[in-house]
């Protein structure tokens, strides 16, 4: 059994206490600015309250469970074997962030809300993609930061096409499902390589790909079926959950991989 190390959960802790913070002081001062009915189109009426919609608000908590858990986890990795490449703790942090950026935008309607939820789906996609790429060409983490940011970059200049795309709404929404699906092949096609001995458990990939396409198809049914805009239990707010669950289980592919 290797030693745990603290070190992830303290950088994710820290992460989720000061994001939460400041989430809760900008929602309280206004400081995302007025309500402009970003995220309305989701079921949930907005209430006479702080938090607009406290069910798909209060959801995204689950993608800081998520991240906290997965930091936990990064803490057993032996740091002399892998350690996900250096990218672990980056990766629980990040988890954690999609929390309260998407809370963000449920909170208030607000057109600054609708952007950081956005920029937070494009992080972690540009993430899975950017890291499976990484291994594929076996680049170091220079390239991988590299990539990562032009890769989200790019989802926000595809973001600029606008938001009236059939199913996903926005281009933006593209994006960031096309960085997944980039994900999805390489991840298939280095586990089929299987080079030196080196091989993920397919089967949390398979995990993590299952659950978020059950979560979409919850997303698209409960925006107009199935809807009851007063009740605290959204199909919205089921999709973040489950996209909290994928998250952990993509994690959980990474740290699988292992010479057999």
């Amino acid at each position: 059994m290797p030693d745990r190390s603290l070190r992830p959960l303290a950088c994710a802790g820290a992460v989720a206490v000061v994001s939460i913070a400041l989430l809760a002081v900008a929602v309280g001062a206004d400081w995302l600015g007025p309500d402009v009915g970003r995220g309305a189109n989701f079921c949930e009426a907005a209430r006479d309250a702080v938090v607009l919609q406290p069910a798909n608000s209060f959801s995204n908590l689950g993608f800081v469970v998520a991240g906290l858990v997965i930091a936990w986890h990064a803490g057993r990795i032996p740091r002399d074997k892998w350690a996900l490449n250096g990218l672990a703790t980056p990766y629980a942090c990040l988890v954690v962030l999609l929390g309260p950026a998407s809370a963000a935008m449920h909170a208030t309607q607000s057109e600054v809300g609708g952007q950081l939820d956005l920029l937070s789906m494009y992080l972690v996609a540009s993430f899975a993609a950017a890291y499976a790429v990484l291994r594929w060409y076996r680049r170091d983490r220079v390239f991988f930061w590299q990539l990562f940011l032009l890769l989200v970059a790019a989802c926000e200049l595809i973001g600029l096409l606008g938001d009236d795309v059939p199913v996903v709404q926005q281009a933006g929404n593209v994006a960031f499902a096309a960085l997944l699906l980039t994900a999805v092949v390489v991840e298939v096609r280095l586990w089929r390589r299987h080079e030196n001995g080196v091989r993920t458990d397919l089967r949390w990939g398979a995990g993590a790909l299952g659950v978020i396409l059950v979560a979409f198809a919850i997303w698209n049914v409960t925006k107009t079926h199935w809807c009851d805009p007063h009740s605290l239990l959204q199909g919205h707010g089921a999709w973040h959950l489950l996209g909290a669950v994928s998250a952990y289980l993509l994690f959980r592919l990474w740290a699988s991989e292992s010479t057999g």
